[in-house]
C-alpha cells in the first residue's frame, strides 16, 4: 500500500510541477507578446507621426491607397479588366516618319540638326527633309529654302495655326488655296505634313514667280508685298537657309545659331496676307514686268482689308 501511496503522491506532484511550468511559460508568452505588441504599436504611431509631417510621404501613401482601391474595385467589376483598344495594325501607314539612317548623308545631317535646334523626333523631321528634297529638285527650288520657311513658319508644327488663318507646316492660307487641297481629299489636310508642304512649296513657287526674284516671292509669301514690312521675315528666312545649307555641306553648324529675332508682323500685314496670297495664287510667268511703283495709299489697303470680307 505504501508503494502505491508513494507513486500517487509522485504522480501528483509532476501533475502540480508541470501545471506551475505552463502556468509560468504562458504568463511570460504574454507579457513578451504584450510587451512586443505595444512595441509595434509605438513603431506605428511613430511612422504614422513622421509621414503625416512631410507632404512627399503622404502623397506617397495616398497613391498606393488609391491604387489598391482601384484594383479592388477592378477586381469586383469583370467588365472592366483587360480592357484594351481596338489593334490597328495598319496606323503605322498614317505616320509621317522615316528612318533617318535611311536618307542620304546629305539629308541626314539636315534632318538631325532640324530635330535637335528645334526640339522634335528625328523620324518626322527625317520624313519633311526627305519630301523637301523631292519636291524641291521637281519644281526647281532649293530643298533648304523650303525647311527654312517650315522652319520659321512653325518650328515644325503640324498643327500651328494663325490669327490670319495660316495652317500647318508652312503656314498656308487654306481658305484662299482650298483649290490646292482638293488633290489631298479637301482643306484638312492643310494639317497632314506632306500635304501642306506640297500645296505651301506650290503657293511660294508662284509668288516668287510673280514678284520676279526670291526676296520679293517671300514678301508675297508672307504677306508683306505692299506695306514692305516683313517683320525681319525675309532676313530670318534666309539666315536659316544659310545655316541650312552649311549643315549640307557638312559643316558644324551650333544648334542655337541665332537668326535676326522675328518680331511679330505688323497688323495691316496680317489683315492684307490672304488677299495678296489670293494675288499670287494666279498663275504668272516668270517674265511677268513688275507693277512701277508699289501703291501705298490709305485707299488701297482699305481694299485689301475689303477683298478678306
Amino acid at each position: 500500500m505504501s508503494a502505491i501511496a508513494n507513486l500517487r503522491a509522485a504522480g501528483s506532484t509532476c501533475v502540480d510541477s508541470a501545471r506551475v511550468f505552463l502556468r509560468d511559460v504562458g504568463a511570460g508568452l504574454f507579457e513578451v507578446s504584450h510587451n512586443s505588441l505595444a512595441l509595434l504599436g509605438l513603431c506605428v504611431v511613430g511612422v504614422a507621426l513622421f509621414a503625416g509631417g512631410r507632404a512627399e510621404m503622404r502623397t506617397l501613401v495616398e497613391q498606393h491607397a488609391l491604387g489598391w482601391l482601384q484594383a479592388r474595385q477592378e477586381a469586383r467589376d469583370p467588365a472592366r479588366i483587360n480592357v484594351q483598344p481596338e489593334p490597328e495594325p495598319d496606323a503605322v501607314a498614317r505616320a509621317t516618319a522615316a528612318d533617318p539612317k535611311a536618307l542620304p548623308r546629305q539629308q541626314a545631317a539636315v534632318a538631325q540638326w532640324l530635330s535637335r535646334r528645334y526640339k522634335v523626333a528625328p523620324e518626322p523631321v527625317s520624313r519633311l527633309v526627305q519630301e523637301a528634297w523631292a519636291v524641291g529638285h521637281r519644281v526647281g527650288l532649293d530643298p533648304t529654302l523650303i525647311l527654312a520657311i517650315m522652319a520659321i513658319e512653325s518650328s515644325f508644327n503640324p498643327f500651328a495655326h494663325s490669327s490670319a488663318g495660316a495652317q500647318g507646316l508652312m503656314q498656308v492660307m487654306t481658305k484662299v488655296h482650298d483649290d490646292k487641297y482638293q488633290a489631298y481629299g479637301g482643306v484638312r489636310a492643310a494639317f497632314d505634313p506632306v500635304a501642306n508642304l506640297r500645296v505651301g512649296v506650290q503657293v511660294l513657287k508662284e509668288c516668287i514667280a510673280r514678284a520676279g526674284g526670291l526676296e520679293a516671292g517671300l514678301r508675297y509669301y508672307v504677306g508683306a508685298a505692299i506695306s514692305g514690312e516683313d517683320g525681319g521675315y525675309v532676313g530670318k528666312v534666309l539666315a536659316e537657309q544659310g545655316h541650312l545649307r552649311q549643315v549640307a555641306d557638312g559643316r558644324r553648324v551650333a544648334v542655337n545659331a541665332s537668326n535676326a529675332a522675328r518680331s511679330p508682323a505688323p497688323v495691316i500685314v496680317q489683315a492684307v496676307r490672304s488677299a495678296e496670297i489670293a494675288e499670287a495664287a494666279e498663275p504668272v510667268p516668270v517674265s511677268a514686268p513688275l507693277p512701277a511703283a508699289i501703291p501705298s495709299a490709305p485707299a488701297v489697303i482699305e481694299e485689301r482689308v475689303a477683298m478678306m470680307r
